[in-house]
């Protein structure tokens, strides 16, 4: 079986890039890591050469002890990255990844915390999908799915479950088998932008109370309602959003964790969290960021920062 990840990225997030394939490689992983990006490389990637073998325009790849290739992928569209999901991971499984059994995308502010060879389980059983903790619990009858079952019938399509829950689109693992699941992401991607005039360069263009407040997210809930394919979901815990996660910890909102000001944050009612704390566990392994002493220090301050949320906290 031979399975490979990817991901999007453009300028500071190359920090979170590097920490999520350190995470992946300690729990296991071997194999291609496809990073498409937009602006210039890290200098962490000094050593990447180009590749011509990817039939990618401008590709480069580097070699990493432990059997893992990462290969740097230009992507030139005025798109904002999140609403590219689909359409890269297609792209890739008609081109570097054709010969791929199983494609999985994080975004690039999560590290993973499992065994590699769960991951390749998991999809055998499905789309693989974690539950947000915003909006968790959305019933068949919500609003917004209500809304939603109006964009499926636009595309002349019938809802194939009752999803109960609000999906996160920042990870997305999808076997070969399933991959139909992405034509239909891409298909409510279009959808959102030519029907209901999303800007596809903006990362939300409307409030909540719209069919599309996220294209990607959203688009990526309505797909999981009427994919042919079948999905396999798990709970907000699978990202650590309930600080109870053993699967992946996913640092959504800002600051993120490599630009924290973690005493200044607690000093404010925000603690250093778990998803944070886990990328300053990943900075050093087959990519190293910082130097020892940077890092030492960041781990001081945040268990400073620990200590003063025992005390000082919002509620």
């Amino acid at each position: 079986m031979k399975s490979s990840v990817c991901t999007l990225f453009e300028g500071d997030f190359h920090q979170g890039v590097a920490v999520l394939i350190n995470s992946l490689h300690k729990n296991g992983f071997e194999g291609d890591f496809y990073a498409g990006y937009r602006g210039s490389l890290p200098k962490w990637a000094d050593k990447a050469i180009e590749n011509k073998g990817l039939h990618w325009p401008g590709a480069k790849t580097m070699q990493l002890a432990g059997d893992i290739s990462i290969h740097f992928l230009p992507i030139d569209s005025e798109y904002h990255f999140t609403h590219l999901k689909p359409s890269f991971m297609l792209n890739l499984y008609e081109g570097p990844a054709k010969n791929d059994d199983n494609l999985a995308y994080f975004d690039p502010d999560i590290v993973n915390l499992c065994k590699w060879s769960f991951y390749e389980k998991w999809m055998s059983y499905g789309v693989a999908m974690v539950h947000e903790a915003v909006s968790n619990d959305m019933p068949a009858t919500h609003p917004g799915r209500m809304e939603w079952y109006k964009v499926i019938k636009l595309m002349n399509r019938e809802p194939k479950r009752q999803i109960h829950s609000y999906i996160n689109a920042g990870f997305c693992g999808v076997a070969k088998q399933y991959k139909e699941f992405l034509k239909v992401w891409l298909e409510v991607t279009d959808i959102a932008i030519s029907h209901y005039k999303m800007d596809p360069s903006a990362f939300m263009t409307f409030d909540r109370t719209t069919a599309f407040y996220a294209i990607d997210q959203d688009g990526f809930n309505i797909a999981a309602m009427c994919s042919e394919s079948p999905i396999s979901e798990m709970g907000p815990e699978a990202m650590d959003f309930e600080n109870s996660g053993w699967t992946m910890s996913h640092a959504t909102g800002w600051p993120k964790p490599w630009n924290n000001k973690f005493i200044l944050s607690a000093l404010s009612g925000n603690p250093p969290n778990r998803p944070h704390k886990n990328y300053w566990n990943h900075t050093n392994g087959q990519i190293t960021l910082y130097s020892n002493m940077y890092t030492n220090l960041i781990k001081a301050n945040i268990l400073v920062a620990t200590f003063i949320g025992r005390f000082y906290k919002r509620s």
